[in-house]
């Protein structure tokens, strides 16, 4: 029996709180990965994102970003690998201030955007995050590319690791996701997206940008959940993902 975790990135909005889409997409995934506001999120927002996800049973996880508001955090920033640790040591400590207030657990941390790639590659920033995830809380669980320099630190630090595979991104034939600047960057196409899951959680392989077959472990799967259909291609692959026998949890 296959199983995998289905992680969505949320709470990334500021000021008064709308939990429309966000609250659709809870009923479809297993891990919420919530903005800590270098990114996007504030902390109304991390409130009551934090709340949203207790309610409905979904595990709450941390999603530091680099301190790029305009950016959205999708830019490279040239910090060192001390600051590095500053701010994600920083920002997962203020999402864990508003899990505990309300008598949850946070369970586990997921890098954002420009950081999570750049620690995807490079072992100075994978080593930082790592760090700062072990000396806060090493039950934590680490969320990265799976066969990326983050998943190696984590294996080196001895804390639990979880190897994230992407339904709707392409990929280089080094394992990395092919940058959002380029024109095939993104999967439109629910039902490509849908093959390619279902290729990675049951056969633990990809197919690259150029046809060649690399192999990757598929312990979690992100949903992206900032476009409009974000909602209903989760609804569509958690169907698909179930009637292949393969448990969400």
């Amino acid at each position: 029996m296959f199983s995998v975790d289905l992680n969505c990135d949320l709470g990334e909005s500021f000021g008064a709180y709308q939990i429309g889409q966000d609250q659709e997409m809870m009923k479809y995934i297993s891990s919420a990965n919530i903005a800590c506001g270098f990114h996007a999120g504030d902390p109304n927002i991390m409130y009551k994102t934090v709340e949203l996800a207790y309610t409905n049973n979904v595990k709450i996880g941390a999603h530091p970003g680099f301190p790029d508001l305009s950016g959205f955090g999708r830019r490279n920033m040239n910090l060192s690998p001390e600051e590095v640790y500053y701010i994600v040591l920083y920002q997962v400590g203020a999402l864990q201030a508003f899990v505990c207030a309300q008598g949850a657990k946070l369970n586990h941390v997921k890098p954002h955007g420009a950081l999570y790639n750049m620690s995807a590659v490079n072992p100075a920033y994978a080593e930082a995050i790592t760090k700062a995830v072990y000396h806060l809380d090493p039950t934590l669980i680490l969320y990265g590319l799976a066969n990326s320099e983050l998943i190696q630190a984590g294996t080196k630090y001895g804390i639990n690791v979880a190897s994230e595979v992407f339904a709707d991104r392409t990929y280089q034939d080094d394992g990395t996701l092919t940058p959002r600047n380029e024109k095939n960057a993104l999967i439109i196409d629910e039902n490509q997206a849908i093959t390619q899951t279902l290729l990675m959680v049951k056969e633990k392989r990809v197919k690259t940008v150029n046809g060649k077959m690399i192999p990757l472990v598929a312990d979690t799967i992100c949903l992206h959940g900032d476009n409009l259909h974000a909602v209903s291609f989760a609804r569509k692959l958690t169907s698909v993902l179930l009637s292949e026998g393969i448990q969400i949890k």
